[in-house]
């Protein structure tokens, strides 16, 4: 092989791996865990066979998994195998639904098994599956946007101030050293599930970044249980989803290497989150958290909302000729509503006068009472 082969034979093998890991980061890849209530589950207990053998399942079927947990029918286009694989996950009763989904992706995490003792927490007992790489989106199919009230928990609010992080902190059980000097620089200690406390220095920006990010998660939870609350009362109640994302651990690791102890602040905050959903919600919710190893450079969600009663673009090019049909119904409709009315209103008042002129009549007048009667 002469020297120009060979450079091209290299140039060859070195764009099909760099095609290859591009394409292996643009897929998604991590794991899936399905957290259900231990006294009503929704979710499959895995036999001991199953926890042998190593569980997987493609953003599609965790999407449709998500459909079914709300109370719809998974998509059309799911394959059998997705199908069995559902079988496998979910409890098989269509008529007992949680209709209630705390859905978050947590960014820059493939497996926490692989970083963090999972034990005492929520992660412990939940369903666990590992993400088959694939398309890196998956849509869960809603059949009407009146159907399912939806909680997004990335919404960001105002500034925030030592007394929220402070609130923050005693309600996961630690407390917040505030800086007399500089607002949001203190230091925040957490109890973890192992017994040791982890310290957060809100002086450092990634640490800051991520105390931040707990807190609006928290504080978007507490809104959608008050958002759950009110629907509660009304009549019709329609499915509930809070999702959401979660990218803090990436920066804390990068910079600082905290991954593990932000990963174990992560899962205590988790556990705290979803007692309280559970209280809440009386146990009628789980828990669907997605540990997405290689996520989206543009920071999109891998699962998205899709609303499969939208107008398809045919129905909207029928509408100018439909609406003539609508108002010549419309007329023919007022036109029959006027006759009723008016053949309503003779009757009333033909049977007024008649009532009126039999109780006045003389009593000898009349022909039924009085018909052997002979009259002068």
């Amino acid at each position: 092989m002469d020297f120009p082969t060979r450079r091209i034979f290299h140039l060859i093998v070195f764009s099909s791996l760099l095609c290859f890991q591009i394409r292996a980061q643009a897929e998604p890849s991590g794991s899936v865990f399905f957290i259900d209530n231990p006294t009503r589950q929704f979710i499959r207990t895995p036999s001991q066979n199953d926890v042998a053998q190593s569980r997987s399942m493609s953003l599609s079927e965790v999407s449709a998994a998500v459909s079914v947990l709300l109370g719809f029918a998974p998509p059309a286009s799911l394959s059998a195998d997705g199908s069995s694989k559902l079988n496998e996950v979910l409890v098989p009763n269509p008529f007992d639904r949680p209709r209630a989904v705390f859905m978050l992706e947590v960014r820059g995490v493939g497996d926490p098994k692989l970083t963090d003792d999972l034990d005492n927490t929520q992660l412990f007992d939940a369903y666990h599956s590992k993400i088959i790489p694939g398309p890196r989106k998956a849509d869960i199919q809603i059949p009407d946007e009146d159907q399912v009230s939806v909680v997004f928990l990335d919404e960001l609010s105002e500034d925030r101030t030592d007394k929220e992080i402070r609130n923050f902190a005693s309600w996961l059980g630690g407390s917040y050293v505030a800086d007399t000097l500089e607002p949001l620089n203190g230091e925040l200690i957490i109890p973890v599930a192992d017994g040791d406390h982890v310290k957060l220095h809100m002086s450092k920006k990634a640490e800051k970044d991520f105390a931040l990010k707990l807190l609006v998660l928290s504080q978007n939870i507490k809104r959608a249980v008050d958002v759950h609350e009110h629907l509660a009362q009304s009549i019709r109640r329609p499915a509930e989803l809070m999702m959401g994302s979660f990218d803090g651990i990436k920066a804390l690791q990068e910079q600082y290497g905290l991954g593990q102890q932000g990963m174990k602040i992560l899962l205590a905050t988790l556990s705290r989150i979803f007692d309280s959903l559970q209280t809440a919600y009386e146990g009628q919710i789980v828990g669907v958290v997605f540990f997405n190893e290689t996520p989206s450079p543009q920071s999109e969600s891998v699962l998205n909302l899709m609303y499969t009663s939208r107008p398809s673009p045919r129905m909207l090019a029928e509408t100018e000729g439909s609406r003539n049909a609508t108002l010549a119904a419309a007329e023919v409709l007022l036109v029959r509503r006027t006759l009723a009315w008016l053949t309503g209103i003779i009757l009333i008042i033909a049977t007024l006068f008649g009532i009126y002129f039999l109780l006045n009549m003389p009593l000898t007048r009349d022909t039924l009472l009085y018909s052997n009667v002979k009259l002068d």
